[in-house]
């Protein structure tokens, strides 16, 4: 078992920042990729960004990319995310979550999830 605490959501205003961490425990985190996914109201998760254990990581839409920066420590067992330039549209409650299947995209191949983190962009 992994158990992921995410923490860091909040009110922040557009064009603003914010740094998410997901927190792990369990087993060895260095044995999994950590991905973020967010959920907006009435809308499919969808996968922002994923890192595998030596650093390598992806992105998901092209609208999060140069604003979304994934990074681990794995002496830690952290993951972040920091988020910049942040747009109403990235309101949504954010997970993290672990997997044993290679470095996916998909939502369904991740084993385990945190309990979300709400991050609204308002004025």
């Amino acid at each position: 078992q992994v158990q992921l605490v995410e923490s860091g959501g909040g009110l922040v205003q557009p064009g603003g920042s914010l740094r998410l961490s997901c927190a792990a425990s369990g087993r060895t985190f260095s044995n999994y990729a950590m991905g973020w996914f967010r959920q907006a109201p009435g809308k499919e998760r969808e996968f922002v960004v994923g890192i595998f254990w030596s650093g390598v990581f992806i992105t998901g839409a092209d609208s999060l990319k140069g604003r979304f920066t994934i990074s681990r420590d794995n002496a830690k067992n952290t993951v972040y995310l920091q988020m910049n330039s942040l747009k109403p549209e990235d309101t949504a409650v954010y997970y993290c979550a672990a997997s044993s299947n290679g470095l996916p995209n998909e939502a369904r191949l991740y084993d385990y999830w945190g309990q979300g983190t709400q991050v609204t962009v308002s004025s």
